[in-house]
């Protein structure tokens, strides 16, 4: 509730500069609770004081006076509580990155863009910001797509999530997978195992699988995945002949012809599977085996880095701000004089 006050007020009230998790932090660090003294007001109080005489049905206000019921010692283990899961936007970068929009994401649909979200893979410290643009991309996306194209974007917008087990859980991603398909917004899920879907979202992790058209098996040997890919596989028919000779006085013998069912796969046979194949399951298609494309053979493969060392993405040199002037370049030169500066050289 007390959350849910603050972030009412800074929405509805802070002007727009202010509308990021700093001044939430503020907020809270601003705020004071004295156990002897249940008459103390501290500033965040005198704010929603001077709210609610201004509008008593405010939604902040409402929120405020239910969290104002919690008594001193409660109310003071509250704000510890508050702060403490907000602990990490006290890291000066994180407030920085926090503090205004420079994405855009709801122009993402507009025209083709390309947006890279990188974090680490060995700390998870920060995989909830990574959630939360997923979480705000899918909301903004979808509201555009039914506010202003009537359902559907008019560019084509596909989330590939690598890693997609490390980057911490998608809120609500088992409703969102399935209804964004609608707004022509697709998310691409890699896992290194299907398990690791089921570790991080539980019982929904069998409702995201279900919810997407296509699953491609590039190797692996998890038993769960390799169960589960087998008893997807189906089953083809074989047949099968048995003979059989009996000797006494006489030799004879016999003929025995079957149809059997065989696991088209078993999980033995996909645990060993070829290095350059792969397996597609396509919504009304039976699955089949394919070879893994040669990405050597891509016409635009001499543009990657991996072809050349040259083409590699310079962060530090993209972000920076130095103009670096080559010999064919025409500038205009311009020789500004401060007028203040010419006053004074004057002599008397």
């Amino acid at each position: 509730m007390l959350y849910t006050a603050l972030i009412g007020y800074i929405h509805f009230e802070a002007p727009a500069e202010e509308r990021n998790f700093n001044t939430l932090i503020e907020m809270i660090n601003s705020m004071e609770v004295r156990e002897d003294d249940e008459e103390f007001e501290n500033p965040v109080d005198i704010l929603f004081r001077e709210l609610k005489e201004k509008n008593p049905d405010h939604f902040a206000v409402r929120q405020y006076a239910k969290y104002k019921l919690a008594a001193g010692k409660t109310a003071k283990s509250i704000l510890v509580s508050c702060g403490a899961r907000l602990a990490v936007f006290d890291i000066a970068e994180l407030r920085e990155v926090t503090a205004y929009d420079e994405l855009e994401l709801d122009t993402l649909g507009d025209r083709k863009t390309a947006l890279f979200l990188i974090m680490s893979d060995t700390d998870d410290s920060f995989n909830f910001l990574i959630s939360m643009c997923y979480t705000q991309l899918f909301n903004l996306l979808c509201e555009k797509a039914d506010d202003v194209y009537g359902g559907r974007l008019p560019v084509h917008v596909r989330c590939l999530i690598d890693e997609a087990a490390n980057i911490g859980q998608i809120p609500k991603l088992e409703k969102l997978i399935a209804t964004i398909r609608s707004r022509e917004i697709s998310a691409c899920l890699v896992l290194q195992a299907q398990s690791q879907l089921k570790a991080i979202y539980k019982d929904n992790a069998d409702t995201i699988i279900g919810n997407c058209d296509a699953r491609l098996f590039l190797g692996g040997s998890e038993p769960t995945t390799l169960k589960e890919l087998s008893t997807a596989l189906g089953k083809e028919t074989i047949d099968t002949f048995n003979t059989g000779e009996s000797r006494g006085k006489e030799i004879s013998h016999s003929l025995n012809y079957q149809k059997l069912g065989k696991e088209l796969a078993s999980v033995d046979e996909l645990a060993v599977l070829d290095g350059g194949k792969c397996i597609l399951q396509l919504r009304g298609v039976r699955p089949f085996k394919s070879d893994k494309y040669d990405i050597t053979k891509h016409p635009n493969y001499k543009y990657l880095s991996d072809a050349d060392p040259k083409n590699n993405f310079d962060i530090g040199k993209f972000l920076s701000t130095r103009l670096k002037t080559k010999p064919n370049d025409t500038f205009d030169t311009y020789e500004i004089i401060d007028s203040a500066e010419e006053t004074a050289e004057i002599p008397e």
